[in-house]
């Protein structure tokens, strides 16, 4: 177990490393100057004052070699300054924070609902393969995978802000705001958590174990809550940490369309204002939340499933 941690926090380590060296070079890939984009930021003039480029290049300390400039920006990220952003001049690490914090909301409404509607509804449709409630869900969870954020998410809101004025269409102003958006992240993760734990349920059910409770007289609702659930989700464990590090990484549709401050719309304005200080905190951010995820998810599904321990304490 022990070699087990130290494996997974050496790849969470590398790869943060490698991708801040990404995020770095990011400014340089195009092609461009990233103190003149500096300054042009700053000033309206069409025409940069070369003599404020050389000043500027000198104070932030661009005027030497990339391998120093890289370890001093690498050194000020891990004391958790990213710097300002171009666009509020407001520091990216609280910026990063707000949004984090307004994605992670999001994320698990939408993700531990999804997965409260998917496993009941997932067990009974295992439970009769073939049959109508077990078609019903199928044709549901296709329904819906099929449908993009983009299409349901305007029709949602016509629906249910512009016609019935029950919520609001759009930002963050309190619990009402995450409705419409958490129901229409929802949908997609329901959806394949459904199909999975059908899936799942259907090998379970014809575990011999099962039979086995069976023949001590448990009905078949009591089996499934003792033996069979628990066994039934471990799939779905590492579905639900892909999708989470995936919708606190940003949900940049849902987010652009409702309006949502959330690491998704963040990273997409920085994109269009050309942002690079807030461009790089969110992708070292969002890579590092990811592999973190990951890496929590394995130790979850040792824990789940003791058997797991055996491979890696003999390696």
């Amino acid at each position: 177990m022990g070699y087990f941690l130290l494996r997974r926090l050496v790849v969470l380590a590398v790869t943060v490393l490698f991708v801040s060296v990404l995020a770095f070079l990011f400014p340089y890939l195009g092609g461009g100057d990233p103190v003149r984009t500096i300054v042009r930021s700053r000033v309206a003039d069409i025409a940069v004052d070369p003599a404020a480029v050389a000043a500027l290049r000198v104070q932030l300390g661009l005027d030497q070699a990339l391998p120093l400039q890289y370890l001093a920006w690498l050194g000020q990220a891990l004391r958790g300054d990213l710097g300002y952003s171009f666009t509020s001049r407001l520091p990216v690490s609280a910026e990063i924070g707000h949004a984090l914090l307004v994605s992670a909301t999001l994320a698990i409404v939408a993700l531990v609902v999804a997965l409260g509607l998917a496993v009941p509804l997932g067990t009974n449709a295992a439970r009769k393969p073939g049959k109508a409630a077990d078609n019903i869900t199928t044709l549901l969870a296709q329904g819906f995978v099929a449908t993009p954020e983009y299409l349901l998410a305007p029709i949602v809101i016509l629906v249910f802000a512009v016609n019935l004025h029950w919520l609001p269409s759009a930002g963050w102003r309190g619990p009402e705001s995450v409705v419409l958006p958490a129901f229409v992240l929802m949908l997609r993760p329901f959806a394949y958590f459904t199909q999975i734990i059908r899936a799942s349920m259907i090998d379970v059910l014809r575990a011999p174990y099962i039979r086995a409770a069976r023949s001590r007289g448990l009905s078949l609702g009591q089996t499934l809550r003792r033996h069979g659930i628990r066994n039934g989700i471990m799939p779905v464990v590492t579905l639900f940490s892909l999708w989470l590090a995936s919708l606190l990484g940003g949900a940049v549709v849902v987010e652009v369309i409702f309006a949502v401050p959330g690491m998704g719309r963040l990273v997409y304005d920085a994109i269009v204002n050309n942002d690079v200080p807030m461009l790089q905190g969110g992708i070292i951010c969002t890579v590092a939340l990811s592999v973190l995820i990951n890496t929590v998810t394995d130790f979850v599904y040792v824990v789940l499933n003791p058997a797991m321990k055996m491979p890696h304490a003999a390696q």
